[in-house]
C-alpha cells in the first residue's frame, strides 16, 4: 500500500515497499526513523527530500580533491545511503584536468562496493548532467556523451539525464540539437531500454524552461526536473518565477548551492576565508550577510540545529530538493540534520526578510538563461 501527502509546496509519497537498510554498515541512523519513507516525486522516480552533490569529487582547483580522500568519500556515500538518501547529482564535466569524469567514476565504484541490501542499492538514483560543449553539435553526439557517462558509472540506466546548461544565448541551433539528444536518450531503441529514466535541465531561466518543456512534450518526453542555484542568497525574481513555472508544470526544482558555496555555513567571515578561488567571492559578499547569518543563528539556537541545517531546511520548505555538496563524513552528518523537521511560516518569513536586508547577493551562473 502506498499513498501521498500533499503540502502547499511539494508532494511526498510514503510506501510500504521502501526498503530500509538494516545494519548495512557501521554508521548509525542520524535522523528520525519516519523520514526515510518520505519521498518526493521526480517524474516517474521517488527520491529523498534532499540529495547530495558531488561537484567536489575530482575537483582539485576549487575543492582541493586528492585521491587519498576516496576512502572517506566511500564512507560518506555509505552513510548517506544508510540514512535514506537515494539521490546523487553529478556531471560528465566534474573533475579537473586528467580527473575529468572522476565524480561519475567514483559514484559508480561506491555503488558497486556498497554492502547493504541489494534492493536499497538498486533504488539509488543518479542524476548526471551532460555539458553543452561546442563540439557536441548533434543529437547523436549528445547521446554518445550519455553512453560515456554510463560506462564511467558502470550502470545500466541513468536516473535523470540533464542538459548542463543552455546554449540559447550564443548558439541557438546547437540548443535544438541538444534537446533532440535528450529525446533520443529517453526513447527506447528496438529491443532495448532507454538510456535514462527521466530527463531534466540545469541553469535554465523561466522563459527558456517553458520553451523546452513544450518542445519535449510535443515529442512525448516529459521534462521532470530543473536544476538551478537556489538558496537564501539566490532568491531573486528569476529564481522565484522559475519555481512558479516548475510548480505549474509539475517539474521538480533541484536547488544546487543551497549553502551559497559555504557562505551560509556560518564558518567563514571577512577575516576567515576559504582557500582557493572562493576567497575572492566570499570577500565581496560576506561583509553584507550579517542580518541573514544572525537570523540563521537565532533560529538554529532555538531549534537545537546548526546554521547549515536551517539554510538547507529553508530550501526544502520552499518545495525544492536541495543537493548540498559533501566531501566528508562530518559534512554528511551535519547535512542529514536538515531532515525530519520543518521551519515554521514565521521562521521562513524571518529568514527571507533578513535575506532581503542583506545588501549582497550570490553571483548568478553565467550560463543561466532568462
Amino acid at each position: 500500500m502506498a499513498w501521498t501527502i500533499a503540502s502547499p509546496s511539494s508532494r511526498f509519497s510514503f510506501g510500504a515497499s521502501n526498503e530500509i537498510p538494516q545494519n548495512s554498515s557501521r554508521f548509525p541512523r542520524l535522523v528520525p526513523q519516519f523520514w526515510p519513507w518520505e519521498k518526493v516525486k521526480l517524474g516517474p522516480l521517488s527520491v529523498s527530500p534532499m540529495g547530495f552533490g558531488t561537484w567536489a569529487w575530482g575537483n582539485q582547483l576549487l575543492w582541493g580533491y586528492q585521491e587519498a580522500m576516496n576512502n572517506e568519500l566511500q564512507e560518506t556515500f555509505n552513510l548517506a545511503i544508510d540514512n535514506g538518501i537515494n539521490l546523487f547529482d553529478t556531471a560528465d564535466s566534474y573533475g579537473t584536468g586528467k580527473l575529468n569524469g572522476q565524480s561519475e567514476r567514483l559514484l559508480g565504484k561506491f555503488i558497486r562496493d556498497y554492502q547493504g541490501p541489494k534492493g536499497v542499492r538498486d533504488n539509488i538514483i543518479i542524476a548526471t548532467k551532460f555539458a553543452a560543449y561546442p563540439w557536441r553539435l548533434t543529437a547523436g553526439q549528445f547521446v554518445k556523451a550519455c553512453q560515456s557517462s554510463l560506462k564511467r558509472l558502470q550502470i545500466e540506466r541513468i536516473g535523470v539525464g540533464q542538459l548542463h546548461w543552455s546554449t540559447a544565448n550564443y548558439a541557438p541551433l546547437q540548443e535544438l540539437a541538444l534537446w533532440d539528444g535528450l529525446v533520443a536518450m529517453y526513447e527506447k531503441p528496438c529491443f532495448k531500454q532507454s538510456l535514462v529514466r527521466a530527463v531534466g535541465v540545469s541553469n535554465y531561466g523561466p522563459k527558456q524552461l517553458l520553451k523546452i518543456s513544450d518542445y519535449l512534450k510535443a515529442r512525448g518526453v516529459p521534462l521532470c526536473s530543473a536544476q538551478v542555484q537556489f538558496s537564501l542568497l539566490s532568491m531573486a525574481k528569476d529564481q522565484m518565477e522559475l519555481k512558479a513555472v516548475c510548480d505549474s508544470l509539475n517539474i521538480c526544482l533541484i536547488s544546487y548551492s543551497p549553502l551559497g558555496l559555504g557562505m551560509l555555513t556560518g564558518k567563514y567571515t571577512a577575516f576567515k576565508l576559504p582557500r582557493g578561488p572562493r576567497a575572492l567571492l566570499f570577500r565581496q559578499i560576506l561583509p553584507g550577510l550579517e542580518p541573514l547569518l544572525r537570523s540563521l543563528g537565532e533560529i538554529a539556537d532555538k531549534r537545537g540545529k546548526t546554521i547549515p541545517q536551517v539554510a538547507i531546511n529553508w530550501c526544502i520548505c520552499k518545495g525544492t530538493v536541495p543537493i548540498p555538496g559533501v566531501k566528508s563524513v562530518r559534512q554528511a552528518e551535519e547535512n542529514l540534520g536538515a531532515l525530519g523537521w520543518r521551519l515554521s511560516l514565521d521562521e521562513m518569513l524571518q529568514l527571507e526578510s533578513a535575506a532581503q536586508e542583506s545588501p549582497r547577493k550570490m553571483i548568478q551562473n553565467i550560463f543561466q538563461t532568462r
